[in-house]
């Protein structure tokens, strides 16, 4: 099998990249990645030069250069994205360049070259506030900033290609990933960076808002199931069942790096904030035999190690597009 991936050289991306190519010795993978602050081709550097990876740089919005980027492709996972709320809060209309038009190119793509499996990556996010119990698939959108919108729009829009054409399209929802590699302005990387730094954790308003967060190598290995074995025009959800206060991340991130409470900022809120995600992941188990592999404290103390151990990749990140928080 020949895939497309985009945004294969950000964060999620560039460790799907690795894990397909792992999973599948007789697959091949063509990586499309404009490069903006939060892709880098040093993510890549265990696969760049494998004959069976192909980089392209490139624009999602760019008929162009999509259109070339699907030549033998037989199936796409997608996850080009902006993806940071801070962000889209400061210029929502590069998420809705990015999210929505960029989709709107790569499903025509999709649809006009025959592709056997399109799987749109998106996020817990577009279900907005969950002030109890879980979000099923078939709840109700009620994305509350501009990213979340921008990829709810992403997810009908993909949906609505499996509805009038007929195109293979899947749609996960993941909750908060982490791990190594991911650009420091998330919740865990830039508190890791700002821990070793001795900087302050900005921890927004009381702190008591509730995510459930997944190492990143479990969403790796849900995202391949469902390129292989998810049924098309379905939803799954992906959830890592590990819903923390962003005081408890806080807390455990400055016990486990040995570091002084006092480094903990309360700052001002955001606009918007959803109180708490959380999605309910049983049809993924139920029907592809998917859970999450990793324990939450066990893959905190990985993702600390690695950034304690390549001080030169983030802060080369950081100073090409400094975090917004």
């Amino acid at each position: 099998m020949k895939i497309l991936v985009t945004g294969g050289a950000g964060f999620i991306g560039s460790w799907y990249v690795e894990y397909f190519l792992n999973q599948h010795p007789d697959g091949e993978v063509v990586t499309l990645d404009k490069l903006t602050y939060a892709g880098n081709l040093k993510n890549l550097a265990g696969v760049i030069d494998d004959p069976r990876h192909t980089f392209i740089q490139g624009d999602v919005c760019d008929p162009g250069v999509v259109e070339n980027a699907m030549k033998g492709i037989s199936a796409v996972v997608h996850l080009a994205a902006e993806s940071h709320v801070d962000r889209s809060i400061d210029n929502a209309g590069v998420f809705l360049r990015t999210n929505v038009l960029g989709t709107g190119v790569l499903l025509e793509a999709a649809r006009r070259a025959g592709i056997s499996k399109y799987v749109h990556v998106s996020t817990d996010e577009v279900y907005g506030s969950i002030d109890s119990g879980l979000a099923r698939e078939e709840s109700g959108l009620h994305p509350n900033s501009p990213y979340s919108a921008s990829k709810a729009g992403s997810d009908l829009l993909a949906l609505s290609y499996f509805s009038t054409y007929g195109l293979p399209v899947v749609v996960t929802r993941c909750s908060n990933n982490f791990g190594p590699r991911q650009f420091p302005e998330k919740l865990i990387s830039l508190f890791i960076t700002n821990a070793i730094d001795d900087a302050p954790l900005p921890v927004y308003g009381d702190g008591l808002y509730k995510r459930d967060w997944i190492y990143v190598e479990d969403h790796c290995a849900a995202v391949d199931l469902i390129l292989r074995d998810g049924r098309p025009g379905e939803t799954y959800n992906v959830g890592g069942e590990k819903d923390r206060t962003n005081l408890e991340i806080t807390d455990l991130i400055l016990e486990k790096m040995g570091k002084p409470k006092s480094l903990k900022t309360f700052v001002k809120d955001r606009p918007g904030h959803d109180r708490r995600y959380a999605v309910d992941s049983s049809k993924i188990e139920r029907e592809l035999g998917w859970k999450p592999r990793h324990g939450f404290e066990g893959a905190l103390g990985r993702t600390i190690a690695w950034y304690a151990g390549n001080e030169a990749w983030w802060r080369a990140a950081r100073a090409g597009g400094q975090p917004i928080r």
